[in-house]
Order: C-alpha cells, then sequence, then structure tokens
C-alpha cells in the first residue's frame, strides 16, 4: 500500500486466532500499529498464536465472543480500526444448527455495528463469502443477512465507515477441503469428494489478506469488494491432484488412494457466485476487483457521487453479468498441483496450529 493507514493505529481484530485473522495480524504487525487485540473464544488458539508472535507486546488477547455486546463493546474502547473475522463458517455446522449461526453471524454482526458507532471507531471491515450470494444454505443467508445489516445501518452523527470483503475458498485456512484431502490421503486413503461437478473459486491466504487491507484504503462507506481473476477448479480434479502430488510422500502409489462420492452435503451447491447480475448493475469494476456500491450513492440522485467513486477507485462500470464458476474454464491438474505445492508451509502451518 502506499500509505500506510495503520501506522500508530489501536486494531481489533475478531476471530484473530483463525487461519484468516492470524494472518491479519502477522500482517499487522508488520505495518507498526500502536497496539493490536484479538478477541477469540479459544484460549488454546490464542496461547498457540502468542507463542508463534514470541509474546509481541504490541499483540493484546483477549478471551470473548462477538454474541457478548458488553465485552464486544469493553474490547472496542479506544479502538481504531476493526477487522471482523470471527464467524461460523462451516456449511453442515450452520444447516445443524441455524440459530447458533444466527447468534454468531447475524447478532453478532449486529453486536459489531452497535459497538463501533458507539466507541466512534473509523473503520469496520467485514469477512464476506461467496456463499451469501444468492445463498443456499443457512451459512450463506447468514452472512447475507451480516452483509444487508451493514448496508443498511444508520449511522446519524458517527462517523464510523463499514464494508465487506466477498472471498472464495481460501487455500489451507482451516474450512478448506484442503486440509481434510490432506489428512485423509496420509491416511492412506479415501478420500471424499460429494459429487464431481462441484466446482469452486480458489484464493490463497495472502491474496485474502491483501484484498481486505486494499478494500480499507478503498473503501468509503457500505461498499463490499471482490478479487477478480480467481482460480476455477473442480473440486475432484483437486483431489486427484492432490493425491498425485502428495501420496508418494506417505509412502503409497497415487493408484492405491480412492476417492468415494459421498453425494452434496446440506447447504451445498454445484457452483458458486460471487456477483450476481442484479449486484452487477450497481458494482464498479478497476484492474483487481469488482466493488459493489450502496444504492444511494450510485448515482439514482447522485450521479456526481458516482463519478467521485469512479475515480477515487480508478474504477468504471461493471461489465460482468455474472460472476459464477459455472461454464468457465478449470484448472487443469497440473496447474492445481503448482498452486497446492506453493502454499504447501502453510497447508503445515494450518494442520499444525487450528485444527
Amino acid at each position: 500500500m502506499a500509505t500506510n493507514l495503520f501506522k500508530g493505529k489501536y486494531i481489533l481484530v475478531t476471530g484473530g486466532t483463525g487461519s484468516i485473522g492470524s494472518i491479519i495480524v502477522k500482517k499487522l504487525l508488520e505495518l507498526d500499529p500502536k497496539q493490536i487485540k484479538v478477541l477469540s473464544r479459544d484460549e488454546t488458539k490464542q496461547y498457540n498464536l502468542a507463542q508463534e508472535l514470541n509474546y509481541n507486546p504490541k499483540v493484546r488477547f483477549l478471551i470473548g465472543d462477538i454474541r457478548n455486546k458488553d465485552r464486544v463493546y469493553k474490547a472496542m474502547e479506544n479502538i481504531d480500526i476493526v477487522f471482523h473475522a470471527a464467524a461460523m463458517k462451516h456449511i453442515l455446522a450452520c444447516e445443524n444448527d441455524p440459530f447458533e449461526a444466527v447468534e454468531t453471524n447475524v447478532r453478532g454482526m449486529q453486536n459489531i455495528i452497535d459497538c463501533a458507532m458507539a466507541h466512534n471507531v473509523e473503520k469496520v471491515i467485514g469477512i464476506s463469502t461467496d456463499k451469501a450470494t444468492d445463498p443456499v444454505s443457512v451459512m450463506g443467508c447468514t452472512k447475507l443477512l451480516a452483509e444487508k445489516m451493514m448496508l443498511a445501518h444508520y449511522s446519524g452523527i458517527h462517523p464510523t465507515k463499514f464494508c465487506f470483503v466477498r472471498f472464495g475458498n481460501v487455500l489451507n485456512s482451516r474450512v478448506s477441503v484442503i486440509s481434510l484431502f490432506y489428512k485423509q490421503i496420509m491416511a492412506g486413503g479415501p478420500v471424499t469428494v460429494t459429487d464431481k461437478r462441484v466446482c469452486r473459486f480458489f484464493m490463497s491466504i495472502d491474496e485474502a489478506v491483501d484484498l481486505i487491507f486494499k478494500a480499507s484504503g478503498l473503501m468509503q462507506d457500505r461498499e463490499i469488494f471482490i478479487l477478480k481473476d480467481m482460480a476455477m477448479l473442480k473440486i475432484y480434479d483437486l483431489a486427484k491432484a492432490m493425491i498425485e502430488l502428495y501420496a508418494p510422500k506417505f509412502g503409497y502409489d497415487p493408484r492405491q488412494i480412492k476417492i468415494n462420492l459421498t453425494g452434496l452435503k446440506l447447504g451445498e451447491r454445484l457452483h458458486e457466485k460471487l456477483l450476481t447480475e442484479d449486484e452487477a448493475l450497481f458494482a464498479l469494476e478497476n484492474k483487481e476487483m469488482f466493488i459493489i456500491v450502496p444504492l444511494i450513492n450510485y448515482g439514482l440522485n447522485k450521479k456526481i457521487k458516482l463519478e467521485k467513486y469512479m475515480a477515487d477507485m480508478n474504477a468504471k462500470k461493471c461489465k460482468v453479468e455474472n460472476y459464477t464458476t459455472e461454464g468457465k474454464k478449470y484448472l487443469p491438474i497440473y496447474q492445481i498441483k503448482k498452486l497446492i505445492a506453493k502454499d504447501d508451509k502453510k497447508m503445515f502451518e494450518t494442520l499444525n496450529h487450528y485444527n
């Protein structure tokens, strides 16, 4: 980034011990903030991350849950910027316990909004998902509602600005299928895939965090930022690539490792979307990302505002109608192997620290 937005700032990272949150913390430490507060529920993960950071005095760990508004309120005292990464992310867990998903992803978002405005926080950057785009799962519905709440909040006299970033699947995150496949291969198989036709967007953890930081610099209020040109691949091909890549490392012939098809799970769909045709009507794009602009600023009555957006973000009106994995050109197996091999180290870190 040309300008360091985080130098000397007091920053809160909710879910800061997760695979995304912990990388946000590590990257922020390189940018000289005054202090980083990490709010999460798991003391063991906090202990592990504290050790990994050599007990950096700039990082303060807070045990707490975003469902608890009093705890969130106290955690946000003197905070300038919030990265909101805490969420229920597992699709099946949300399907099985939808009330719990609502408590975390919806009520928790309301707590973040209310407390950020109460403390006049400068910026809140939320983490969303492609599952929120035209959702079919409980997790996707709750994340879409979290986005809508952020878009619809009334700030009044409060200076707080909000935005969201939407991710595809993040390589080697805690909820990534890559970690599951790796452990299944380590055990000699079988590797389980729900359906041969399932396709997904993939991005690296570094790409995800880079998008978050760029969004925090570009945001003006209530935008949704989406990375362009993510890798698109079939999960069945991913399984085959990982078997070819890792089976020999554990003493297996790749032909020994079977792939079992288990059928689609509750809340799962064949293809993912990151931008719908309806959203594209009110979106901009620049070289790196799509930016869904809030309707009140799009130019229905304020065309000058839209032109300012376009100038500030070096963007133009969006040409893509429907950003989806369906009907696209997918990565071949040899390229998938290269993509995975680049993140070998992060996979081991994920397995060792976050599972």
